[in-house]
């Protein structure tokens, strides 16, 4: 079972538990109801109305995964995500690499950061934020939801966070899983996966020279370059292969392609 640490207050509980990881043991929750400066992927920040939401971030240690093999971890906290979430809501995916989506519109964030030991795993924080009771967003995010927005409910996030942290912690679990039950977990990671459904969608890269932030495109600026392809599969490293309508395939890593919502 998780152990909790309650923050009445921080700026990112992927920070703290990152300077605080050699004195925790594994199974340590940091969590707090007013994270003031939460961090995404490629450098974004996550927004979150104070006392509506939750972040916490997940301490794991000596994880039963390789470094080339990472991207499982990944795989695993965002299903974790994806059924917790599936209680409430229907039409729930897993955006590429690991946020989780209601239909078009982003609803959880995660940050996965690891600390390598020689050839091992060291420690692993899985940060993740999730849109509960909020129904008001002033940043520049382009597509966020709650599930308030939603369902029209209010949640309790204490109960939440249970729910959701033990699902976490049991599906990061790798020790107890055998290699069938590893390919099986990669096998329902394509199947939850947006827009993996073998029809072609609309994807950018940056163009030559470009230095834009990916981040999901919503219009088409002069620094992008839109293409046609659909989502054939994602390798053990993290990396997205995708097919474009002349049969040519083509890997990109989660900061050299993005989705054109």
């Amino acid at each position: 079972m998780p152990r909790y640490i309650h923050l009445h207050e921080t700026a990112s509980t992927n920070t703290y538990l990152s300077r605080m990881a050699q004195m925790l043991p594994s199974g340590t929750v940091i969590y707090t109801y007013k994270q003031t400066a939460g961090r995404g992927q490629r450098g974004n920040s996550w927004e979150s109305e104070p006392d509506k939401n939750l972040s916490f971030s997940l301490l794991t240690k000596d994880i039963a995964v390789s470094p080339a093999e990472q991207f499982i971890v990944s795989e695993a906290a965002s299903l974790a995500v994806v059924d917790f979430l599936k209680q409430y809501v229907d039409d729930v995916t897993v955006k590429w690499p690991n946020d989780v989506y209601y239909r078009d519109k982003k609803i959880c964030g995660m940050l996965i950061e690891h600390s390598l030991q020689g050839a091992r795993i060291k420690n692993t924080i899985t940060g993740i934020g999730i849109n509960v009771n909020q129904t008001t967003f002033v940043s520049n995010a382009p597509n966020p939801v709650s599930l308030a927005q939603i369902t029209g409910k209010e949640y309790d996030l204490d109960e939440l966070l249970h729910q959701v942290c033990e699902r976490v912690e049991k599906y990061l679990d790798f020790a107890s899983y055998t290699p069938e039950q590893r390919a099986d977990l990669h096998r329902r990671y394509l199947a939850a996966l947006y827009r993996c459904d073998g029809q072609y969608h609309t994807f950018a890269t940056p163009k030559a020279g470009s230095d834009d932030a990916l981040a999901p495109v919503t219009i088409n600026p002069d620094g992008w370059e839109q293409f046609e392809a659909r989502i054939e599969d994602v390798k053990p490293d993290g990396t997205i292969i995708l097919a474009r309508p002349d049969g040519s395939t083509c890997g990109y890593a989660f900061k050299e392609v993005a989705f054109v919502l």
